[in-house]
């Protein structure tokens, strides 16, 4: 391998991505980096407004994007999202799986046990996040399975690994996700091509719309929960968006080639931590 090729495994200009929950804080930061490094990226959301400081950026490519209405839980839906993309791009090269979150009533709380999550309220929470994440890597994934060639990430979280007090059903179900990864890791390569890699990103503590109230108060000031998560994430801070960006383009370029099947804590050290 020579120097040409690694200065161009950033170069993503040709290739097709599509990222589901590109709206959101973290899924739009990733959208506005791929058309920075030449992608063109499809939003597929159920919002369809972008962002003003995303819109920005996605504007000034080199590459290009559209936004494309669907829902994680429907496959009718993402699969005439799949048809737009190969109609305008012609290919689907990467997938991210960006869509999740919680819900309020399956998190526990001094006046809310355990004992009386509702069902519905675990069961949007586990199909948001986990088959939220199956039925987008079975629709766009099988375009990939037709060119034998295509990256697959997934989200996962911290607490897939340790789970966090409080939030039961979110801790499942991104547990839920690290196995899925594996799983489809070793599907994709041994039924169809080794060259279909699969992996997940788990940040650790960025604070976006649905975290807001849990990590800081009205004043602006850490919340006991904030403040214990500080003190667990060696480098003293919460994530901003940007600091995810580096191991993301690792991850779907061909300076991971030989990676698959992995998740990849980006977290301050909080997963290092032990406490004492």
């Amino acid at each position: 391998m020579n120097l040409q090729e690694v200065s161009n495994w950033y170069d993503f200009r040709g290739k097709s991505a599509v990222i589901t929950g590109g709206t959101g804080v973290l899924g739009g930061e990733i959208a506005c980096a791929l058309v920075g490094c030449g992608a063109n990226v499809t939003v597929v959301d159920r919002n369809l407004e972008i962002p003003e400081r995303y819109r920005t950026p996605l504007e000034a490519g080199p590459g290009r994007y559209m936004v494309v209405h669907a829902d994680v839980l429907d496959p009718a839906l993402l699969s005439a999202a799949a048809e737009q993309v190969i109609e305008a791009y012609g290919r689907i090269d990467i997938l991210i799986n960006a869509a999740g979150g919680n819900h309020p009533q399956a998190t526990t709380n001094v006046d809310q046990s355990f004992f009386d999550l509702p069902q519905d309220a675990l069961q949007f929470v586990f199909d948001l996040n986990l088959l939220g994440t199956i039925l987008p890597s079975q629709i766009f994934g099988k375009q990939m399975a037709q060119q034998n060639e295509g990256v697959i990430l997934n989200f996962s979280s911290m607490a897939a690994f340790t789970p966090l007090t409080r939030v039961v059903g979110y801790a499942a179900a991104k547990a839920g996700i690290n196995n899925f990864t594996r799983w489809l890791a070793v599907h994709m390569a041994q039924e169809f091509s080794p060259h279909i890699r699969v992996n997940a990103l788990a940040p650790g503590f960025f604070v976006g719309r649905q975290n807001r109230a849990l990590l800081y108060n009205e004043s602006g000031e850490l919340t006991p929960r904030g403040q214990t998560i500080i003190d667990h994430t060696p480098m003293g801070r919460f994530g901003e968006p940007a600091d995810l960006l580096g191991t993301v383009l690792w991850l779907l370029s061909p300076a991971s080639a030989f990676v698959t099947g992995i998740v990849v804590a980006v977290d301050g050290g909080f997963s290092a931590f032990s406490g004492v």
